[in-house]
């Protein structure tokens, strides 16, 4: 018996190609970030190997997957001795995690020096998400004496008076609701700073995080430089929501006492995680309506230096939100106190206007 017209159209899939298994010699960071060449389609082309994760309630998959992707696709088309210094991105529309990713790559110019690239990412033929990003040749500047030279030190523990130290390297302190999701990467409880003052732009935000397993040496120093573009766009426009103590959950702060104690208990242990305290001391704050990225930025000032797979200190603060909208700074360090990276990031910035009924990306 032949089939129906429904059933007989394909259902869709979140890749063109077979995804492959899972290369057990690499970081997991790798596996999700690969990218496949279609040279069958055009040239220049790629897309994702894997489905991108789409996280629970956000209107589409996670950015960081979507910046990082383009990333690799642009690394594919310089030579190998060419790192990012810089990328500057736009997220245009939420991505389906059902749908596979096209990653057009236009190359835009080729120096002795640097190399830019465009990348759009494309689903159904619409733009979703464009970037346009410039490469460095290593050393092409000179001996490391003879440049102008400056950074930012590592940020002071506010209980020690110094230097915020990284978790030991068997830390495993991440709530079930973290640990147990498909994040590649494993991170420590945010802190807030001066999270008493009544100024929101004095707050700042602080987190440890690192890549599991360990990058292999055949991904090199193109996959250190993914995965910190990938773990970029965590918790980033989320801070407005910390520094400003916005409800976040889709249910009302009054009706946590309502809720079966095994939820109670998980919802807790995520809200202290994430530097909030106690949900019942969110009663009568405002709501999270909606919040989504707009921009996004990074620079990176020691690309042959980025370690993913060991701790960084990510800080993060506001200096400004208006008008439905909020910008966040993030600084990235290694264990050691070198600034990697700075990200900048614009978001929309809606409360919800009937408490207890939010949609949040977050």
């Amino acid at each position: 018996m032949g089939k129906s017209e429904e059933e007989s159209k394909e259902a869709p899939r979140p890749t063109l190609i077979r995804p492959p298994p899972e290369d057990l010699s690499k970081a997991p960071i790798e596996n999700t970030l690969e990218v496949t060449e279609l040279a069958v389609i055009g040239p220049n082309i790629f897309t994702n190997a894997r489905q991108p994760w789409h996280p629970p309630g956000a209107r589409g998959i996670y950015g960081g997957a979507v910046i990082a992707m383009c990333l690799a696709a642009g690394q594919k088309t310089v030579p190998s001795d060419f790192l990012v210094h810089s990328m500057h991105c736009y997220f245009l529309l939420a991505g389906s995690g059902e749908l596979p990713i096209l990653f057009h790559v236009e190359l835009v110019r080729d120096g002795r020096s640097f190399a830019t690239r465009t990348v759009q990412a494309r689903q159904k033929g619409r733009c979703i998400f464009t970037t346009t990003i410039s490469f460095v040749r290593e050393g092409s500047s000179g001996p490391r004496g003879s440049q102008v030279s400056h950074a930012s030190s590592m940020p002071i523990d506010e209980k020690t008076g110094k230097p915020c130290q990284p978790p030991p390297d068997d830390y495993d302190g991440e709530p079930e609701l973290v640990r147990s999701g498909p994040n590649p990467f494993q991170s420590a409880r945010i802190e807030v700073t001066n999270a008493d003052s009544p100024r929101p732009q004095d707050k700042k935000t602080r987190q440890w995080y690192r890549a599991k397993g360990k990058i292999s040496a055949e991904g090199g120093q193109q996959a250190h430089l993914t995965a910190l573009a990938y773990v970029s766009d965590s918790y980033f426009i989320g801070t407005i929501g910390r520094i400003h103590k916005l409800w976040r959950f889709p249910f009302h702060p009054e009706d946590f006492d309502k809720l079966p104690e095994d939820v109670q208990e998980r919802v807790h242990a995520l809200h202290e995680w994430e530097g909030l305290g106690h949900p019942k001391d969110m009663v009568g704050r405002p709501e999270i309506g909606m919040m989504v990225s707009l921009d996004h930025s990074i620079y990176f000032h020691e690309p042959a230096k980025v370690r993913a797979d060991e701790w960084m200190l990510s800080e993060m603060e506001s200096p400004w939100a208006g008008d439905g909208r909020g910008v966040v700074t993030q600084r990235i360090y290694n264990k050691d106190g070198m600034l990697l990276a700075t990200c900048v990031q614009e978001g929309l910035v809606r409360l919800e206007k009937n408490p207890g009924k939010t949609d949040s990306k977050l």
